[in-house]
This record gives C-alpha cells, structure tokens and sequence, in this order.
C-alpha cells in the first residue's frame, strides 16, 4: 500500500487555467467525426467558459490551446496510424478556438501545437515560467488524449496538476474515466469538481491580494 501523504491544496503556489482544444467544430453538429466524441462532450466544453470567466474574475492566468496542421498533413506525423482521422487543418473556420462560446479575448494566451501534449514543440512552458505558475488547471478534451499527455508531461516538468473533471470529455465514457485515475494515480487529488475550483480561485484571490 501507497504511504500517506500529508494532501494537498487545490491550488499551490500561483495558478493558471489550461484550455485544450475547445474549437469551433466542438460545437457543430456532425454525422460522422474525425474523432469520437462521449455523449454530452460538447456541454462539458461548453462548460469551461464558467472556469474561464471565475479565472478572469481572480486573476488567474488564461491559456487556451489550439491543434492545427498543416494542409498538405506534412506535420501528422504518425497521428493518423491510430482511430483518429484527417482533423484541424488550417483554414478551416472549425480549426479555430471556439471564441463565442468561451469569451476568448484578443489579448489572451493562445499557443497552437501540432501534436497530443502542450508541451511537446511549444513555448508553453517558457510561458509558465514567465507568468511564475506552480499549479496547472486543465479543461477541455480529450480527456484521453491531450488532456491525460499535457498533465503528464507537466507532471514529469514538476508542475502541480488539477483536472476540471466537469470540463472535461473524452474519446468515450470508459476512455475518459480510465484517463481521470491515470491522472489521480500520478498525483492525488488531480480529479476536482468544478464548484471546488471556483472556491479555490475565490480564495486565491482573496490570499493573495489581488
């Protein structure tokens, strides 16, 4: 058996909220889609905006990401070997971050990758370092995939990590409860409500001055 720890709080040191991938096509309604989605995956985006309006409101760092590739699929890579299809080409309005829906701001973070991770061939965490964050709250999809590889690669760089399990929606209902006790296996207490994120903001804020 695991020893135990003394638990941590919500929010360690400075937080920033983490958007992955809550573009335009989430919210357009599809017959067939490059990548399978959970019943109910585009409310739990939808509602993110509730997260990113309390970050706003405390003085929380917001960044949003954004996959694109290229049009001619030179930067796939060796994405297109597994269930997803042809996705997130440049120039395609659904590529976009969903601005309506998330009240994205000119003046906000937005990084673009080109693969799973938000680490992986990014500035992210010259950004984090910049803005001084400790602890990372994630949002958006999928749970499974660019959710579950950016914690664990901010894991592995010793960041503290906190999935918004309402904000979140994966490949399936079973992919994306397996992903959230992945998480919660690499540090306890990753899986958090979206109400016990707001309290955790109200009271960042209100500890911190700002």
């Amino acid at each position: 058996m695991a020893s135990e720890r003394p638990p941590r709080s919500l929010i360690e040191g400075r937080p920033a909220l983490i958007v992955i991938d809550i573009q335009a096509s989430t919210f357009v309604e599809q017959d067939v889609r490059a990548i399978d989605h959970m019943p109910g995956y585009a409310d739990r985006m939808a509602l993110s905006r509730v997260a990113i309006d309390k970050a706003r409101e405390c003085n929380v760092p917001v960044i949003f990401f954004q996959e694109v590739h290229r049009p001619d699929l030179v930067d796939f890579g060796r994405e297109l070997d597994g269930s997803e299809e042809i996705h997130c080409l440049e120039g395609n309005p659904n590529t976009e971050v969903a601005t309506e829906q998330l009240g994205f701001l000119p003046t906000d973070y937005l990084i673009k990758k080109r693969r799973y991770s938000a680490f992986f061939g990014t500035d992210f965490e010259i950004l984090l370092k910049g803005l001084k964050v400790d602890t990372l709250l994630l949002c958006g999809g999928l749970t499974d995939v660019c959710v579950h590889y950016s914690f664990v690669d901010a894991h592995q760089s010793d960041y503290f990590c906190r999935v918004i399990e309402d904000c979140v929606a994966g490949s399936s209902e079973q992919a994306h409860e397996y992903a959230l006790q992945a998480m919660e296996y690499l540090q306890t207490g990753a899986r958090r409500s979206l109400a016990k994120v707001l309290e955790a903001m109200d009271s960042y804020e209100a500890s911190a001055g700002v």
